[in-house]
Formats: C-alpha cells, structure tokens, sequence
C-alpha cells in the first residue's frame, strides 16, 4: 500500500494512513495544490475545471472531495461525472477550461485511484508543472476563498456524446465502409466507462455489438490491465459468437487491445502499428512511441516513407516528441493511440474507429491484418524493488557491461542489439524495476529477459 507521487499524477491506494496513501486528506490537499498552481499562473478573476471519472467504486466518494476541495478555492468546476480520461481531455479545450483532473488509476486493480491532472489544452502536466504542486502540496500553501466567492458546478453528462461526434467526424474515419463491412465485435469494458462508450461508437458505426463486463459498477471481473493472461473471457466469447474480433479498454478508456477472430491476441504493441499503418497510407508523415513499445512501428513508418523516434516512457514524453517531430500519429506500445487531429492524448475511441475503417478498406481478417505486419514477440517482467537496492547503481552497471552496444539513457537504460533490444526502467507508477525485452521469436525474448534478470540479480546481490 503506497503513494506515488509522479509525472503520471497522484496516485495510491484507498484506505490506512494519511500520507501512505490516497486518504480523503490526501485527496483534498492534492486538490487544493493544483486548484492553487492554477490560480498562481494566471490573472482571470474565475478559473474553471473540468473534472471527470472512471468507474472505480472509490470514484464517488474521491470525486467528491476534489470537486468540492476547487469550489473552496473560488474555482469554477464542469462535472462530467462517469466519463474517460480521453473524453476528459476533449472537453477541456472544447469548454475553454483552465485544466482539468481525471479521476482514475489507469490500468491498476480496484483498491487503487488517482488524480490525473491536465492543463489548459486538456494534455498532461509537464514534469516541472508537476513538480510545483507537489511543492505547494508539501508546504500546504493554500488560500481558500470567502464565502461570497466560492466556485459554482456544473454538471454536463454529454461529454461522452460529444467525444463520440468529435471521432466520427475525423476525415480519415469511414463510418459507412464500417457499416458496409457487417462486423460483429465483443466489447470487454471491464465494469468502468469503456462499457458505455464503446458500444455506443460502435453502435453508430453500424457494428453488431456483443457486451461482456459492460457494467459499470467498478467491480472488475478480471485485473484490468489489457493482458493476455487476463482476457480468457473475451477470447473464448469471440470465438462462440463467431465476431469479427473483441475490443478490450482499461477502466478509463485510454488502452486499447484487440482479439483476432480466432480469439488469439492482436498483440497490445499491434495496436498502435495498424492504425499508424492506416493512417500513414492516408497522410504520409512521421511517428513516435515510447523506448519500450514494438520495433514494428518503425518498419512501418519506414514502408511508409516517414521518420520515427522513440521518447521517454510517459505520455507527456511522447506528447513533446511528437510535437517536435510533426508527428501525424503516435502513442505507446501498451496500446495507447495519441491521433493529433483530434487530441494530444491516448484515446481508445479514436483507436477503434481508425482500426475498424482500416479493416473495412483490408476486406481481411484480423488475424490476416495481423500476419501482414513484422513479426516481433516482446517480454515483459519486473522485479520488485526494496529499500536495499540501489536501482541506480544498477543501472549505471548494466550501462558498462553493455557499453560496446547501442545504448539509450534518456529513460533508465535502453540496450539496442542488432537483432532485439533489452529496455530497463524504474517504473513512473509502481515500486518496480521493469524488464521490457523484444527479438524474432518469444523463446529469444524471453531467454534474453531471463539473463537481464539474472545479472540484475548478481550486480544487486539478490
């Protein structure tokens, strides 16, 4: 049980101490420094907020605290209530809103939550920004307003709607070659927002829609991180119902993965390298992803005739790289797509609907789309760390075994080989060290992952 403070925001898990972990005292007064971060780099009399959640059922009581800690702070909030963490970063450009804060842990199991804090243009917080507040939340440096001058909610439950107009007016997609194509697809929403959502997009894109685990209630049948090993359900449903594929989310919408009709995985790193595919065949440019996502996309930005880079793990990262580079799409490897034209964040919504027009203009099977593209098998492991182990010094070790190969520092350690490539990190989000390998099969992904570890182990004395 911990609370981690980071560039990903403020994120812990529910229950025991204050400052331990995210305690309603701890969600107030994180509250209060971004409220009050806001107010001190600006000059409007009155700011706004949009504030929305996941289906967490610690989302209510959370959600709350933080929309009531701004009011206090004389600051104006449009309540989106249950929504995701793209919908969120949609409307705050849309409402003209001063930032905004998602109310979710991502990915992580039911005991966690967190505040994902945005900034004007609906993007996340730079490091620095992040950094501020988390100064003015240690000094506890906060100056509520009077009486007469509290903040004022407003509660817009269209955002959902909206975010779905915004995407099916998108040039590149098709919403009559998807209907034309009859597909029959099963959604795992995992008990949070993704089960509304996504089946309405899919609806309105003449999709026949097969729901499992749409209930947003946030007790989520299996660990909600999109893995293989946690998505026999769908799989098996896929194959039963005769689907064309299954669309999978995280509880806040931003990770996408995608299973073939034979109920085999896409691959989460696949997610991103076919819809670049499809949007590169239609607006030739450049790409990025994070040092830990598929060798796969850069084949295909080349086929393409585009340039590719690799930033820092974190989407803030990619965000900045992209932007610098013109990048026309980018995400992560953990099937987060980030399409420009619409936003610069991770967003599942732009995801299904550029991948399901790509599939009607394919006429092919997933598992054909899939087969089409390079072949590359990933592993990934952690270790857990302790407060005896120095990571650092790890690092720096691994850095000189290896310092005849190609080496990447600008986000743990990133060793290049010819044929695969080992990328070694302390994780933004967990208490973990994350061993991300890739190469031609999984036997050599895995037996390279194995040795990695192992000389952890030795230089660490584990």
């Amino acid at each position: 049980m911990t609370l981690i403070k980071s560039i990903s925001g403020i994120r812990g898990t529910i229950g025991g101490k204050t400052g331990d972990n995210l305690t309603p005292v701890d969600a107030v007064k994180f509250a209060s420094a971004y409220g009050t971060f806001l107010k001190n780099n600006s000059t409007k009399e009155k700011l706004t907020v949009v504030i929305g959640r996941d289906a967490r059922i610690s989302g209510p009581m959370i959600h709350n605290l933080v929309v009531n800690t701004l009011i206090g702070l004389g600051i104006n909030v449009i309540d989106l209530d249950l929504s995701t963490t793209p919908t969120v970063e949609v409307a705050v450009p849309l409402e003209k809103a001063d930032g905004g804060i998602i109310l979710t842990a991502s990915h992580n199991p039911k005991q966690w939550n967190a505040l994902k804090l945005l900034n004007e243009k609906g993007e996340f917080l730079s490091g620095a920004d992040g950094a501020k507040i988390l100064e003015i939340a240690e000094s506890e440096a906060f100056d509520f307003s009077d009486v007469d001058n509290l903040g004022e909610i407003t509660v817009n439950d269209a955002y959902m709607d909206i975010h779905i107009d915004e995407v099916l007016n998108l040039p590149l997609v098709d919403a009559e070659a998807v209907k034309a194509a009859k597909f029959k697809v099963v959604v795992d929403g995992v008990n949070s927002s993704g089960g509304i959502i996504i089946p309405k997009l899919l609806e309105l894109m003449g999709v026949e829609v097969v729901k499992l685990y749409c209930e947003p209630n946030g007790h989520f049948p299996h660990n909600p991180e999109p893995l293989k090993e946690h998505l026999t359900d769908i799989s098996e449903l896929v194959v039963k119902e005769k689907a064309d594929l299954g669309v999978v989310v995280d509880p806040d919408v931003d990770r996408l993965a995608f299973i073939s009709e034979d109920g085999e995985m896409f691959g989460e790193e696949y997610t991103l390298v076919a819809v670049a595919d499809y949007v590169l065949s239609k607006t030739p440019g450049n790409t990025v992803s994070n040092m830990s996502s598929s060798r796969a996309l850069r084949d295909v930005t080349n086929a393409h005739n585009g340039s590719y880079e690799a930033s820092a793990v974190g989407e803030v990262n990619v965000v900045e790289l992209m932007k610098k580079n013109n990048a026309v799409i980018g995400g992560e490897g953990n099937g987060g797509i980030i399409y420009p034209e619409l936003h610069y964040g991770r967003d599942s919504l732009v995801g299904v609907a550029l991948f399901l027009t790509h599939l009607a203009n394919k006429k092919m099977k997933v598992s054909e789309l899939r087969a089409s593209y390079p072949e590359y098998f990933m592993s990934k492991n952690k270790i857990e760390l302790t407060p005896q182990i120095d990571v650092d010094a790890i690092l720096e070790a691994m850095t000189k075994k290896y310092s005849n190969e190609n080496i990447t520092t600008i986000d743990g350690v990133k060793i290049d080989f010819a044929e695969n490539w080992v990328h070694l990190r302390k994780s933004n989000t967990e208490p973990i060290i994350r061993i991300y390998t890739e190469a031609a099969t999984q036997q050599l992904a895995d037996d390279l992952a194995l040795r990695i570890i192992d000389e952890i182990k030795a230089v660490a004395g584990i």
